[in-house]
């Protein structure tokens, strides 16, 4: 993180009075005063925010174009299968590692390197369609770079959030991030379609713009809950093993990463999307993209609620019955036989996956110390990583051996049945009231 953290404006009364008390342990009524506080007018927040917005901007526009303009040289499917590859194999390798340099070093530096080199792909990207290349491994080998520079952003947005904001709008701020994004994804797309329409250079000239926009906007925005402190640990393998030691020995934490790998593997029913658009819907390629969009609306609602209404009680009861609800509106997605139905299921299956995620994400930051956050934040981004990959997989492969309909209620089954086994074997994180008790060791107060 930079070294240019200063006291937070609305709160210099409080550091004057202490100034050697840290500030996770500042008085109650500093805390109540902060929550009371919208969370956008933090000084900061919302060039954060919309840094963000326009580099998920450029990543999204970016993803479909290059896929597309891949396809157009090759008309070979697979050649589709080596871009997403060429990407993830990398950020799956250096996600840990990128983890450690994480809590060791300038974090908002490290994600300014981060979209500098990605806008560098963008720029190389866009050269290497202005000169009309035929040779599509030049292409594979900018989006393994591509995905070198992803494995460092993950992990660095999550850890850099925490010290942007005070502990007490965490949740809010979590919430408004979460719904940005869904405005990138759903945007995000249509727009890199349009801009393809024009040629891809100006598709890749949009994503470069985007990225630099990004880089500007996250220069103005200071790190006020900065902590000096580093990892203890000398070598590599000690801070990789201590982060995953540390994940293990706190059920708060080792509970919202594995209930979060559980569901998305066993729950998710995008990888069946194009077969019920196809074969029991009968709404065509049109339907199949409203069925998509829907779950990113459900989501994007329900972020821009939580940002404005933050959940204040029962975090730990509401954030498994988000999961189950997630669970039973995809049971009846795979049951149902009717577009709106079916739409409405999907709307709602993202509108709870949201409350999950924002309670998950949120307990994470806060039963995590500084110092920590880069490695357990990696630990989850490579997890959400598998599960997505894994649960595609795992979709796919359930279709194929009992039919799709049998596939997609098994997920929701499943589901349910994570979130029996959840509650019982982690009751901290069931028994969770607030977010105020969990504190920096993982544990409720």
């Amino acid at each position: 993180m930079p070294s240019d953290a200063t006291p937070h404006s609305g709160q210099s009364h409080s550091s004057q009075s202490h100034p050697s008390q840290p500030r996770a342990t500042r008085p109650s009524t500093d805390s109540a005063l902060e929550a009371s506080e919208k969370v956008y007018r933090q000084s900061g927040f919302l060039a954060f925010l919309f840094s963000r917005l326009a580099a998920v901007f450029a990543m999204q526009i970016q993803a479909v174009v290059v896929a597309w303009q891949v396809y157009d040289i090759t008309r070979d499917p697979l050649s589709l299968a080596y871009v997403g590859l060429a990407q993830f194999l990398p950020m799956v390798v250096l996600l840990l590692p990128a983890g450690d340099l994480v809590d060791r070093f300038d974090r908002k530096r490290i994600l300014q390197a981060s979209w500098t080199l990605q806008a560098a792909c963008s720029g190389l990207l866009l050269w290497l369609s202005y000169t009309a290349s035929s040779d599509v491994s030049g292409y594979y080998a900018v989006l393994a770079l591509f995905g070198c520079a992803r494995a460092f952003t993950g992990p660095t947005l999550q850890s850099l959030l925490p010290q942007i904001v005070p502990r007490a709008q965490l949740a809010q701020a979590i919430a408004l991030n979460s719904a940005i994004m869904k405005i990138a994804v759903i945007g995000g797309p249509l727009l890199g379609g349009l801009l393809y329409a024009f040629g891809g250079s100006l598709a890749y000239a949009a994503c470069l713009g985007c990225f630099l926009l990004a880089l500007m906007l996250l220069w103005r925005v200071p790190v006020r809950y900065k902590r000096e402190a580093r990892p203890k640990e000398t070598t590599a393998w000690k801070r990789f093993t201590a982060g995953i030691g540390y994940i293990r020995s706190k059920p708060i934490i080792l509970g919202v990463i594995s209930l979060d790998l559980f569901a998305v593997l066993l729950g998710g029913v995008i990888a069946l999307l194009p077969i019920y658009a196809q074969e029991i819907l009968h709404v065509g390629p049109q339907g199949l993209g409203a069925l998509r969009s829907a779950i990113a609306v459900g989501a994007l609602l329900m972020g821009v609620y939580l940002g404005v209404r933050a959940i204040r009680r029962h975090v730990g009861w509401v954030m498994f019955a988000a999961v189950a609800v997630f669970g039973v509106a995809n049971l009846v997605f795979a049951l149902s036989e009717t577009f709106w139905l079916s739409m409405t299921a999907l709307v709602i299956a993202g509108a709870a996956d949201m409350i999950s995620v924002n309670i998950r994400l949120t307990l994470l930051q806060l039963a995590t110390p500084d110092d920590m956050r880069g490695r357990v934040n990696a630990v989850n981004m490579l997890f959400i990583g598998s599960s997505n990959e894994l649960g595609e997989f795992r979709a796919g492969t359930s279709a194929a051996w009992f039919g799709v309909v049998p596939a997609a209620v098994i997920g929701g089954v499943g589901t349910l049945a994570v979130v029996g086994l959840w509650l019982w074997g982690f009751a901290p994180l069931r028994r969770v009231d607030r977010f105020e008790e969990v504190d920096p060791a993982g544990t409720a107060r």
